[in-house]
């Protein structure tokens, strides 16, 4: 009884590490590409940072 239970288990172990070994995806690496500007004449302009009052 304690042998059929423990070649069971095994079994469904082994098939368990065996599924999970050959179904992973796989992932492929992103290519490093530069980032496409479209429109490289467009620049944007700093703004002055101004602060609210605090009271203080």
């Amino acid at each position: 009884m304690i042998l059929t239970i423990t070649l069971v288990l095994s079994t469904l172990i082994v098939t368990n590490l065996l599924l999970l070994k050959f179904s992973c995806n796989k992932i492929s690496k992103p290519n490093n590409r530069k980032p496409v500007i479209l429109r490289p004449d467009l620049t944007m302009l700093q703004e002055a940072e101004t602060l609210a009052p605090t009271g203080s």
